[in-house]
């Protein structure tokens, strides 16, 4: 009797109870926990629910773009009293603005729901694309000009810029690229010279048009992809030597781009003051006058026809200016957030095989983080200027609907990891 009793009681502890209690705690929300060795007990903690998508980057990336849109009114409010754009109301940039991220938002849910799979799929087809939109807008009549550049196709109620979607195609195609030529990335010719050639052909477009900037992104995306796809690193310096001397060649038989380095240089000289230092040195002054906490919201002077293109290229003077040094900061830190956390989105994908979604994510975050260092460098005066956006906030349609959807393919990376980790479902 005793040692039945011993037995039916040891049996218990170490099953967690007989039949009935494990069947009431399997129609419970209570789990067996052991404490003090072999003895059993129920807690009411429920099993922890996890995610479908980080939120965290949803909620850092509709905050800038909510930032964005106030900064982009504020900037452009007074725009209508400079007879340029006398026909335009107060909030006719707001309004176009607003239905950008409208249309972002809404590119960005389908392209949450397109797996990975089928992004390898149509990466050459994405690039093709943007190639031929590349062409067009060089065309007569369709491409648009402004201020001597050829960048935009009308599309009625927004401009549609191709390089923004060269930017993603560029990325598609070499992530989609490294995984099929993984097994020769240690020969130069047959790995990276195909690469090189797309990249170079899609910056002579961008030249011809011309958007150095552009280029330049496209450039670094192209390169830090490479990298993290296991090139061999003395063909990556050799190629990043190629780069640096291509560009400054650009520079050196380019008069105005000359022009726009020796005005970086010195923005208040007589010669450039009034030229091609003028931006510049308006930025600089709308940050000073921001000091530690800023004018406040809608007291920027700098906006009101003193700083060119300050909704677009110069927002983050107004910012500068309004918010003062804090706001600053915190644009800053949101960035250097974004991009980590993207970057450890792809390394994750990475560590589980997921070579393709990896390497897209974190393109994805090189193309953050290097087009926002290279705004907030320009109105800094740390940087010559380059009529780069700041990614998620400056004004432009395109950009705004590019930007939406590359964080969005993040998101998908982040939520085909979670489903991987927890067995293929959430």
């Amino acid at each position: 009797m005793g040692l039945s009793f011993l037995k039916f009681s040891w049996a218990d502890r170490f099953f967690g109870g007989g039949r009935d209690e494990r069947d009431e705690w399997s129609r419970s929300d209570v789990l067996p926990v052991r404490v003090h060795g072999t003895q059993f007990t129920a807690t009411s903690a429920a099993p922890v629910r996890f995610s479908a998508f980080d939120q965290p980057l949803v909620f850092v990336t509709l905050g800038l773009l909510l930032w964005g849109l106030v900064m982009v009114y504020s900037a452009s409010i007074a725009m209508p009293d400079n007879p340029k754009f006398v026909h335009y109301s107060q909030t006719h940039f707001l309004v176009r603005h607003l239905i950008s991220i409208v249309v972002g938002l809404i590119m960005g849910v389908l392209a949450f729901q397109v797996p990975l799979e089928k992004w390898e799929k149509v990466a050459p087809w994405v690039f093709v694309t943007s190639l031929v939109l590349l062409i067009a807008v060089l065309i007569p009549f369709i491409g648009k000009g402004v201020n001597g550049a050829t960048r935009w196709i009308s599309l009625g109620i927004m401009n549609f810029q191709p390089s923004e979607l060269a930017k993603f195609g560029v990325l598609l195609y070499a992530a989609n690229y490294m995984v099929r030529k993984m097994d020769v990335k240690e020969k130069f010719l047959q790995s990276v010279a195909p690469m090189a050639v797309a990249v170079g052909v899609v910056g002579s477009l961008l030249l011809a048009e011309p958007d150095m900037g552009a280029f330049m992104v496209i450039a670094v995306i192209a390169m830090g992809i490479l990298f993290l796809g296991g090139v061999n690193a003395r063909m990556f310096f050799l190629i990043a030597l190629i780069l640096v001397g291509a560009f400054s060649l650009i520079i050196l038989f380019s008069d105005w781009r000359r022009e726009r380095i020796f005005a970086y240089l010195d923005p208040w000289g007589e010669k450039y003051a009034m030229g091609k230092g003028y931006q510049l040195s308006h930025s600089l002054i709308a940050i000073g006058r921001g000091e530690i906490f800023g004018v406040g919201l809608g007291g920027s002077v700098e906006k009101l026809h003193w700083l060119p293109e300050a909704h677009t290229d110069f927002l983050l003077a107004v910012i500068g200016e309004e918010f003062g040094f804090i706001g600053v900061m915190l644009v800053i830190g949101s960035f250097m957030w974004l991009t980590r956390r993207i970057m450890y989105i792809g390394r994750q994908a990475i560590a589980m095989d997921q070579v393709f979604a990896g390497l897209l994510a974190q393109g994805i975050g090189i193309w953050m983080g290097f087009q926002s260092f290279i705004n907030v460098g320009v109105n800094l005066g740390a940087l010559p200027t380059k009529g780069l956006t700041l990614p998620l906030m400056s004004f432009g349609g395109s950009a705004i609907l590019l930007n939406v959807v590359a964080i969005a393919v993040v998101l998908r990376v982040d939520y085909e990891n979670r489903s991987m980790m927890h067995g293929g479902r959430l």
